[in-house]
């Protein structure tokens, strides 16, 4: 069985490079990074949700011997570089790898030489102060819809608005096992 492509946008993430920038999670990353990274990750998890792109968030293992790992988390993909291998340098090959005339790339990060580079490669760059707006954004605009959910009545059988007595009373025989005429 062949394997459908997936064509949805792609939205790469320098992860230390949010953290550095997000207050609150360069904070939280004074005293414990791990937890900084969980919340990220959870911010990215809420945004893809909500955007329907891919989301890879990449974290720099540049001085941690063997680390290479890609995993999900949620449904975001979270990838640690290679040993000697920079964030930087995963992204750029993962634009490259993922180029496709169907796809666009953006890549969230706020090193200044990284964009230019992205950018030449064809990928769009986001800042990360705009990252950090657009989820915001993103995040209200679904509290709004969860409320104005809430505020709808709950119809209890969709069904009764489209369908005429006659067929309803039918159904209903069925459903209590009478002889249907």
């Amino acid at each position: 069985m062949q394997q459908q492509a997936d064509w949805r946008d792609v939205l790469l993430v320098d992860g230390y490079n949010m953290i550095g920038a997000w207050s609150e999670l360069k904070k939280l990353a004074d005293t414990k990074l791990e937890e900084a990274r969980d919340r990220l990750l959870d911010m990215l998890t809420d945004y893809q949700a909500y955007s329907g792109r891919r989301v890879i968030a990449v974290f720099d293992a540049y001085r941690v011997p063997g680390i290479g790992a890609t995993y999900k988390q949620g449904d975001v993909t979270v990838s640690f570089t290679k040993e000697k291998e920079t964030a930087d340098e995963c992204i750029e090959r993962l634009v490259r790898e993922l180029k496709h005339r169907r796809r666009t790339i953006y890549v969230a990060t706020s090193d200044m030489t990284e964009q230019n580079v992205i950018f030449a490669l064809g990928a769009l760059r986001v800042s990360a102060r705009e990252l950090r707006i657009v989820i915001e954004q993103a995040r209200r605009e679904v509290e709004v819809q969860i409320k104005e959910q809430a505020l709808r009545p709950i119809k209890r059988n969709p069904l009764e608005d489209k369908l005429s007595l006659d067929v309803m009373l039918k159904l209903e025989r069925l459903r209590r096992g009478d002889k249907i005429e």
